[in-house]
């Protein structure tokens, strides 16, 4: 849970490096997420007035919680996804090539499927390395 939850600890911090770990349980919780309020949105879907065609009150609440957590999660994200190509060695701005029609996603995947550089780089110490790590925060 804790990597789940460390991009929010360091929620607009674009420097410095993640690790993989960091950054896909970071992408599992935002899918355990968005797959929990659209099982909320489908409950009250079905159990909608068919007449009038109006959804319930379930179907709002998970639609309420889909574009807070959206919010809340876009920052976050962004700089993970920069963090991530920093343990990589490479710039930032590399994110933008998910901007590219068709390929920008599978092409920001596979560089998020890489392993980082070993040992330091330009943007930091490596963040899997064990003398790194604090014992006591």
């Amino acid at each position: 849970m804790e990597w789940m939850l460390m991009p929010y600890r360091r929620y607009a911090d674009f420097s410095g490096r993640s690790c993989r770990r960091e950054y896909w349980m970071f992408t599992l919780l935002s899918v355990i997420v968005a797959f929990g309020a659209v099982a909320v949105m489908l409950a009250g879907g079905v159990a909608a007035d068919a007449e009038n065609g109006t959804a319930g009150p379930l179907f709002w609440i998970g639609g309420a919680v889909i574009v807070i957590w959206g919010l809340a999660s876009i920052i976050p994200s962004i700089a993970v996804q920069v963090r991530r190509f920093h343990d990589q060695d490479r710039s930032g701005w590399m994110i933008l090539l998910g901007f590219i029609p068709y390929v920008g996603g599978i092409i920001v995947f596979v560089f998020m499927c890489l392993a980082g550089t070993r040992g330091p780089n330009r943007f930091g110490p490596d963040p899997l390395d064990p003398s790194n790590v604090e014992i006591f925060n």
